[in-house]
């Protein structure tokens, strides 16, 4: 047993967090998004499934063990949604707040079309699926760096 770890991160998301380095990206996706498909082409090849997990829920509990890259200027990403493109959605707000209450900073995001996200995803080292029942609520977190305490 280990201590501290939000209690729906089993071993195998444990492993792909342990295992992605400084730069390696992780595909929080919806309920919608053809998640097995697109894993399979990662670097990975790494699918974890989080029933009963939305986004913000899930990017909370990541980025209690994942810090977000600081040296790259857009460390998230998201879909953009079709019909409104460039429109913040509730799930992206959400998202977006998690992200700044637990790094402690403002965090830059980059808007990827819907057909170029897939293909972005297909590059990162692992896919999370979440039941998120929001349209878009597909992310794109950039790993960083822990710096230890001087």
């Amino acid at each position: 047993m280990l201590k501290r770890i939000p209690d729906f991160i089993d071993a195998d998301l444990l492993w792909i967090l342990a295992a992605m380095g400084h730069g390696d990206q992780l595909a929080v996706v919806d309920r919608n998004f053809p998640a097995h498909a697109i894993a399979q082409q990662t670097r990975s090849g790494k699918l974890v499934t989080l029933g009963g997990m939305d986004a913000p829920r899930t990017v909370a509990g990541l980025l209690e063990l994942l810090p977000l890259d600081t040296f790259v200027d857009q460390p998230l990403a998201w879909m953009d949604p079709v019909d409104e493109p460039g429109k913040v959605l509730s799930v992206h707000a959400d998202v977006l707040a998690v992200c700044l209450a637990a790094e402690g900073r403002e965090i830059a995001h980059r808007v990827i079309p819907r057909a170029d996200f897939y293909d972005a995803a297909k590059r990162c080292f692992a896919v999370v699926q979440n039941t998120e029942s929001r349209p878009y609520g597909c992310f794109i977190l950039t790993k960083g760096v822990v710096f230890e305490a001087e």
